[in-house]
């Protein structure tokens, strides 16, 4: 091992290598040609304890490519299960390789993932390899959620390997290094319920709780309390994407995380136009992910973690499903709670009253009704620029922002505390589909960079109202066929 290597700062402690092998194989990355690196962040990697300038350097870019592995790494691919659009399979790293866990100068534990490095035991065919505008792509909008102030996994690198992939086409392989609190899925929990032992699920378990829920370790019925602290973690997580306008677009259950971050950022997309029914996948011709339908396909979702749980709740089949059916219970209220508190925050309200429920879905349903973008609405009530809305003039909009205005009359805190909160609560720019593609096809098809440099330089900050921000928040262009998002590749 390199000098270079050794003093990269990595500070691996890896845990989920020592679970039953039913979890994971042992797998490297396979080598690539010539890496070259396209982005580094160096924030991220300041924050996990490492060396910004050494991991900049071709002993870095080597790791990033899966070329070395660092000093204290246990490369495996993690084991997992899902339910992909309602049909269960049986899943697995297919592309991804989990390096290890980087423990931070704060102590704590975060997963180091190659995603993109090559064929793994749960590849099923495929070559395990990723294309450069996908990988990019994730860099952008996982990052902007960070941004956002929504749990999300990171990305800290992304390589171009110096080798083609093909699909359609032929396209530039890439691979990303993702950061996440763990790679645990609901999936893991099914692929251990459907293939494992008792006792593997509940090692598996076990190790969830501990690593994420140290407080319930000592109750009574710790399995019981896990549940309902991933759904707690779950409708919080999928309010905050209401919030913003956020549709992930492929909410399998392996995509869905116990640590109650966002992962997966194949077919995502920000809705412009407010409308319950949008949906950008491809794939998804059904509507089953589309933007409204996201709460009840989380408790949809939750309620297949609570069956792989059964075991271990009671011994008794039939009180552990009535046990957990009153915690899946739960989830529409705490939704709700959430959904209402945020809209209240951008909104500019601080106190509640009975009838904010109502104002909400008014303001909602007139946007609907006149076609009105999302971010935008809200950055013009934050601003007191509503004359620049289509909606102004429009009678139903103006008798609402009445009862808007009488409605911050009646709190106690002042005009200018209410448009704080509301600046601190309605991002003034989001990820617009069209910017990202913009910076996408700059970066693949001409290899210039600035353009998605700029973009990420702009979304670092978006409750900031700067001025650059303004070029960033038109609409795109119309076209004749609606934006679509496709599967990472």
């Amino acid at each position: 091992m390199t000098k270079e290597i050794s003093d990269s700062g990595w500070n691996f402690d890896n845990s989920y290598a020592r679970l039953p092998k039913t979890f994971f194989a042992n797998q490297k990355p396979t080598p690539v040609g010539s890496p070259q690196s396209i982005i580094f962040n160096e924030p991220l990697a300041t924050s996990l304890g490492l060396n910004k300038h050494a991991l900049q350097s071709e002993d870095g870019t080597a790791i990033f490519a899966g070329n070395k592995i660092p000093e204290g790494a246990s490369p495996l691919a993690q084991a997992y299960a899902g339910h992909q659009f309602g049909h269960f399979t049986m899943l697995g790293d297919g592309r991804a390789i989990l390096l290890g866990e980087q423990i931070t100068p704060t102590g704590q534990r975060f997963d180091i993932q190659l995603k993109g490095p090559g064929r793994t035991p749960y590849s099923r065919g495929g070559d395990g390899r990723a294309a450069l505008g996908p990988m990019l792509r994730e860099y952008i909008i996982s990052e902007s959620m960070h941004a956002l102030g929504i749990p999300t996994t990171r990305s800290l690198a992304v390589v171009k390997t110096g080798e083609s992939i093909i699909r359609e086409t032929e396209l530039p392989g890439a691979i990303l290094t993702r950061v996440a609190a763990s790679h645990l899925r609901v999936g893991t929990f099914q692929y251990a319920a459907g293939g494992g032992t008792k006792e593997e699920l509940r090692e598996l378990a076990d190790y969830a709780i501990k690593r994420h829920y140290p407080e319930i370790e000592d109750e009574e019925n710790k399995y019981l309390s896990f549940l309902q602290e991933v759904i707690k973690r779950q409708a919080l997580l999928i309010s905050k994407w209401q919030l913003v306008g956020f549709i992930h677009g492929v909410m399998n259950t392996d995509n869905m995380t116990i640590s109650g971050e966002t992962i997966d950022y194949g077919p995502c997309a920000f809705m412009d136009t407010y409308d319950p029914a949008t949906v950008f996948s491809s794939i998804d011709r059904q509507g089953r992910y589309a933007y409204g339908n996201q709460p009840n396909i989380g408790v949809w979702n939750l309620a297949r973690l609570a069956e792989s749980l059964l075991m271990l709740i009671h011994e008794n089949q039939e009180q552990a499903v009535t046990l957990a059916q009153e915690k899946l219970s739960e989830f529409a209220g705490l939704f709700k709670k959430n959904f209402l508190e945020g809209m209240r925050a951008k909104l500019g309200l601080f106190n509640e009253e009975k009838e904010d429920a109502s104002l909400v879905e008014s303001l909602l349903n007139i946007m609907e009704k006149h076609s009105a973008d999302y971010t935008n609405t809200f950055r013009a009530l934050t601003t007191d620029s509503t004359r620049e809305l289509d909606l102004n003039g429009i009678p139903d909009f103006t008798e609402w922002y009445k009862q808007w205005e009488a409605r911050r009359d009646r709190q106690k805190e002042s005009k200018d505390s209410s448009t704080q909160l509301m600046r601190n609560s309605n991002p003034g720019v989001i990820p617009r589909n069209h910017r990202v593609e913009e910076a996408l096809e700059a970066a693949v098809d001409r290899g210039d960079y600035s353009v998605m440099e700029r973009l990420l330089n702009v979304l670092s900050n978006p409750y900031s109202y700067s001025p650059e921000q303004a070029e960033y928040c038109s609409l795109p262009a119309p076209t004749p066929q609606p934006y679509q998002t496709f599967c990472g590749t």
